[in-house]
């Protein structure tokens, strides 16, 4: 038994499998199941359930030639995310402490991940507001400024099938919870450069945001500020938009986008 084995609060299945992962990766070659299971020191029963679990999520391959396993796809797909999250979070995270010393408000940073926002990073108001989101946490993607503004990003087809699968519950009596009306939003998104979440997941929160592109140029990832709807108006509102559409400028330009040398369109004022 491993020392990870002996720890009480561990679940053993769990355990093992990543075993297994650290295994194949400390080989770096493709490996047979006896390999597996004398250095592992487990029955053969126990690492082929194990294996069988983890290639049918792709985590672990299996050679239809030879029957060896090797470390799966999914894997990469995985460290490639995290890549990026780490990348963009070191870029942004200056930019958001700026915003929120300029405004005292909320600044969060957030991608779009299996049709929900994945929050990446975020920074706390100075004043009394709190919301549902943490970093780490997911939330619905059709009733957050972060959510509409990576939702515009993507084709008719591809948002279509995103809320279908999700659903649109209602969280406010201010959410959208019909496609045709979000599609109508979602054309304002594109047209102003920026997105609005007016009390739609949570009564008394208004949220501005806008996208941050990468290095190949896709809408990969959102900024926003949020603060109470009464605050977050009128022209104190326009200044942020600002500001906000030009931080999200900055942090694509650090992440190598070029816009082919050609000026960002400025945001349309907010309506007051």
């Amino acid at each position: 038994m491993s020392d990870y084995d002996k720890k009480p609060s561990h679940v053993q299945s769990v355990s093992k499998a990543l075993q297994i992962l650290e295994l194949l990766a400390g080989e770096n070659r493709e490996i047979t199941l006896t390999e597996i299971s004398e250095k592992l020191g487990w029955p053969k029963s126990t690492a082929y359930g194990l294996l069988s679990t983890l290639r049918d999520y792709h985590f672990v391959d299996q050679s239809l030639r030879s029957g060896r396993y090797n470390l799966g796809v999914r894997l990469f797909e995985l460290g490639h995310l995290v890549g990026r999250s780490w990348n963009i979070r070191s870029v942004a995270l200056p930019f958001m402490h700026k915003l929120n010393r300029q405004y005292g408000e909320m600044v969060q940073l957030a991608t779009e991940e299996r049709g929900e926002v994945l929050y990446i990073e975020k920074i706390e108001s100075a004043n009394s507001m709190r919301i549902m989101s943490e970093t780490g946490a997911r939330l619905p993607i059709h009733c957050s400024a972060l959510g509409k503004a990576l939702l515009a990003q993507k084709s008719q087809a591809e948002v279509r099938r995103i809320l279908e699968k999700t659903g649109m519950p209602r969280m406010t009596r201010h959410t959208i919870t019909e496609l045709d009306r979000m599609e109508q939003a979602l054309d304002a998104v594109r047209a102003q450069g920026y997105a609005v979440d007016d009390m739609e997941i949570m009564d008394g929160l208004r949220c501005v945001a806008a996208t941050i592109r990468d290095g190949d140029g896709a809408a990969r990832y959102a900024i926003s500020v949020s603060s109470f709807a009464d605050t977050l108006s009128g022209e104190y509102m326009e200044r942020v938009v600002a500001d906000l559409v030009s931080t999200a400028g900055e942090i694509s330009r650090l992440m190598g986008y070029l816009a082919d040398g050609r000026q960002q369109a400025q945001p349309a004022k907010p309506r007051k």
